[in-house]
């Protein structure tokens, strides 16, 4: 399982995923792509799962077609202190999910 991290999550969040395969948006010099393109050179690179704080993606693109999946961490910010506490369901998530699938943590 290849993970992109989206530009919108923080960086250092990488961190608390390092005994996976993660890369950043900016470390694959994607930044500023549009969520299209950004599926598109997902798929071309091997990544199978997008970590993101967008809560948008999944109205705005056909996941299923893409051939991702997406883990959506629903927080009060896109702070990292506020992403830390969803890191155990994350890791969940990412054990059980499948492509074209869309999970979302916390928000309740």
């Amino acid at each position: 399982m290849r993970i992109l991290l989206d530009e919108c999550a923080p960086r250092p969040l990488k961190r608390e995923f390092a005994d996976y395969d993660i890369r950043t948006v900016v470390e694959m010099g994607w930044s500023g792509k549009k969520n299209g393109e950004l599926l598109q050179l997902m798929r071309q690179e091997g990544f199978t799962v997008l970590l993101t704080t967008d809560q948008n993606l999944r109205y705005q693109q056909n996941l299923v077609q893409a051939g991702v999946a997406v883990v959506v961490l629903v927080a009060t910010s896109n702070k990292l202190s506020d992403l830390l506490p969803l890191v155990p369901d994350t890791r969940d998530a990412l054990n059980t999910i499948t492509l074209g699938e869309v999970i979302e943590v916390g928000g309740s």
